[in-house]
């Protein structure tokens, strides 16, 4: 098993840290994995991005370019990643600030209201969250359980407080790509 993983959206969204947390939850239960940030001016509300790699077997290179699941958090990146999903994988769309709707039909898509759901629990700033609680839903390359484990183990100290919010923004992530049936993909 070997998953690809892009996550992208404007510097601040959590694009980053969600690729890293998705590393830190695979190497905490033993997978091979690799994480490559995008760093730089895109830094400064461009778009930022990064790849994720989880496998149980060594990874032969960490470059993605047709990743499976593509994690959009803005209308730029869904524009440049969602005809790069491979056939059969998976696109995650922040339905919050994409209007955009996918005309693919060899994916799954998920829209994913990711700002609401984050701000109900308390921060905007934990949308990303929401966005792999719904990739899990479908692909479960990590248990749920894995994931908020690896959050509360690595998440900074002076953000601590923000823990218990978070763990809920990412169940209802999940709550809400199970209620997408395979096949069915409107949540938006």
């Amino acid at each position: 098993m070997e998953t690809s993983i892009i996550i992208s959206g404007f510097g601040g969204q959590g694009a980053l840290f969600a690729g890293q947390l998705l590393a830190y939850a695979g190497m905490d239960n033993e997978y091979y994995v690799t994480w490559i940030p995008s760093y730089g001016p895109e830094m400064r509300g461009g778009t930022a991005h990064c790849s994720v790699i989880i496998s149980d077997e060594p990874i032969g290179a960490p470059i993605v370019a047709r990743p499976d699941i593509a994690i959009v958090l803005n209308k730029p990146s869904f524009e440049k990643y969602e005809p790069l999903v491979k056939p059969g994988g998976q696109l995650i769309v922040n339905s919050s600030i994409v209007e955009d709707c996918s005309a693919r039909t060899d994916i799954l898509v998920l829209y994913i209201p990711a700002n609401e759901i984050a701000e109900e629990f308390g921060s905007s700033k934990m949308l990303n969250m929401a966005t792999l609680g719904a990739m899990l839903a479908h692909w479960p390359v990590l248990s749920l359980a894995a994931l908020e484990q690896s959050l509360a183990d690595h998440l900074p100290v002076e953000k601590s407080h923000l823990l218990p919010g978070n763990r809920q923004v990412i169940q209802r992530g999940y709550a809400l790509g199970l209620g997408v049936n395979v096949g069915e993909s409107d949540l938006h």
